[in-house]
């Protein structure tokens, strides 16, 4: 009897920790932000060699052609800043650096963490140019890498690439511990049948 009652526990403790894994699974190994250049609120007299973001771990860029990714400046006229190209090295993603007038400036920013999530945020930040500062001018709208800006040809997305997008979303780390979790529900379920089953057949004998 007590052999059975500890199985009990130990097949119960294990459906618990598999459920534990169920709940857990969708909030998995996100990265997130550890530095940036400018810093968020700093004020900046000169231009830095880039302008970037830094996670916690090696941004997820499967395809190459950093789908997912972006990074881009603008000031609070809504001008946009920069060429609209970027670069993806281990954890940081950058840009050129170019800014225009004096004044209140925001960096926004979206990368594809390890898991596969697509995370994103901005740094805001103030600009006092020095008088040895080349000033550049802004665009109204995103400029793309190598010239003229994105909205020039940026094709309307159809319902059907947008529920693709959508289904992507979910990464293989979540399925692979969805899978354990429910594999263990599973073993511990045919383990408690089995002993129930052993035990009914002693009491029978034993009558």
């Amino acid at each position: 009897m007590r052999r059975i009652t500890r199985t009990g526990a130990a097949l119960s403790a294990a459906m618990i920790a598999a459920l534990v894994l169920l709940v857990a699974a969708p909030a998995y190994a996100h990265n997130y932000l550890v530095t940036s250049n400018p810093e968020e609120g700093s004020t900046i007299t000169e231009l830095p060699a880039e302008f970037s973001v830094t996670t916690n771990d090696t941004l997820l860029d499967l395809s190459g052609d950093a789908g997912g990714f972006a990074i881009q400046i603008t000031n609070d006229s809504g001008e946009y800043f920069g060429d609209g190209c970027f670069a993806i090295r281990d954890a940081t993603l950058s840009t050129g650096a170019a800014l225009g007038a004096a004044g209140d400036y925001r960096m926004e920013w979206q990368v594809v963490s390890a898991d596969g999530h697509t995370i994103s945020g901005e740094v805001g930040f103030d600009w006092q140019p020095d008088s040895s500062q080349t000033l550049s001018e802004g665009f109204t709208a995103p400029p793309a890498c190598g010239g003229g800006t994105l909205d020039e040809a940026t094709p309307e997305p159809d319902e059907a690439s947008s529920s693709a997008d959508a289904v992507s979303t979910v990464d293989a780390s979540t399925v692979v511990l969805i899978a354990s979790a429910i594999a263990l529900v599973l073993v511990a379920a045919v383990a408690i049948f089995l002993i129930s089953v052993r035990r009914k057949k002693t009491d029978d004998t034993n009558d």
